[in-house]
C-alpha cells in the first residue's frame, strides 16, 4: 500500500474521570463520526459552534503495527455538503461526541450509551515530541495502546461493554440519559 498522500498520525490518548472546568475551554465543537462498515474509513462532520459551516471529511487511518504513539498513517479529504450527503448514506456505525478545546488537549464527551467517557488526545509533529509529553494531571490512565478506546472500536460498542472496560481503569460514569 502506498503512503504517498498519507501522512504518519502520532497521538496519545488519556481517560479522564470528567470534563474540565468551562473557564479553560477555548472552543467547543459537535462531531458526528460514521465508520463506514467494511472499510477503513470515517465520514466526519464537525461543527464549531463558533462558525456557521460545519467541516465535513473523509479520513481513511491505516493503523500503525505496534503500539505507542504512532498511531499509524491517515489520509483526509474534505468535502463538499453534497459529496458528503451521497456517502452518508453507506451502512456505519455512528459516533456522537463533544469536543473542548484545551490546548494542547482535544477533550472528547461522548454521548449515548457511551454517555460519561471522557477521552483526552493530543498529537504530536515528532517522535520525540510524544514521547516527551507528560500526562495532563487529570488522566486517570494512559490508553494510547488500548485498542478499545479508538473510534472505529467505541462505535460499536454497547454501555455494558463501556461499563467493563472503564472498571478496568477504576472508573464508573453515570447512567446515560
Amino acid at each position: 500500500m502506498s503512503d504517498k498522500y498519507a501522512h504518519v498520525e502520532r497521538e496519545r490518548r488519556f481517560l479522564l474521570a470528567g470534563p474540565p472546568p468551562p473557564d479553560v475551554v477555548t472552543a467547543t465543537r459537535r462531531i458526528t463520526d460514521r465508520y463506514l462498515d467494511g472499510t477503513r474509513l470515517r465520514l466526519r462532520i464537525m461543527a464549531d459552534l463558533a462558525e456557521p459551516e460545519p467541516v465535513r471529511k473523509l479520513t481513511q487511518k491505516i493503523p500503525a503495527e505496534k503500539p505507542g504513539p504512532v498511531q499509524g498513517l491517515i489520509t483526509t479529504t474534505y468535502l463538499s455538503p453534497g459529496e458528503y450527503q451521497v456517502l452518508a448514506v453507506l451502512p456505519a456505525a455512528v459516533l456522537t461526541k463533544t469536543r473542548l478545546s484545551v490546548p494542547p488537549l482535544g477533550i472528547d464527551l461522548f454521548d449515548g450509551p457511551l454517555l460519561g467517557l471522557v477521552l483526552a488526545e493530543v498529537e504530536f509533529d515528532t517522535d520525540e515530541a510524544a514521547l516527551a509529553f507528560q500526562p495532563p494531571g487529570a488522566a486517570v490512565a494512559e490508553v494510547t495502546g488500548d485498542p478499545r478506546f479508538t473510534g472505529g472500536r467505541l462505535a460499536r460498542a454497547g454501555r455494558a461493554e463501556l461499563l467493563d472496560w472503564l472498571a478496568e481503569y477504576g472508573l464508573e460514569p453515570g447512567e446515560p440519559a
